[in-house]
């Protein structure tokens, strides 16, 4: 094996380690962004009115 490879492929290996942390750190911001959105779609919901307690405490199941 030629010493000339060898540091080649360090250097190769350590420029992968680098871009899959990027990649990785991209993601996880991405996935942040994503969280927020839908955090502030959720807030922007109208609230639901209650129902009157009469309703919804009897079902007919008779057809």
């Amino acid at each position: 094996m030629d010493v000339s490879s060898i540091g080649s492929a360090s250097t190769a290996l350590s420029q992968a380690q680098t871009g899959d942390a990027v990649a990785t750190l991209v993601m996880k911001k991405a996935m942040d962004i994503q969280a927020q959105s839908a955090l502030q779609l959720l807030q922007a919901l109208p609230q639901v009115a209650s129902n009157p307690p009469n309703l919804g405490n009897s079902i007919d199941v008779k057809a």
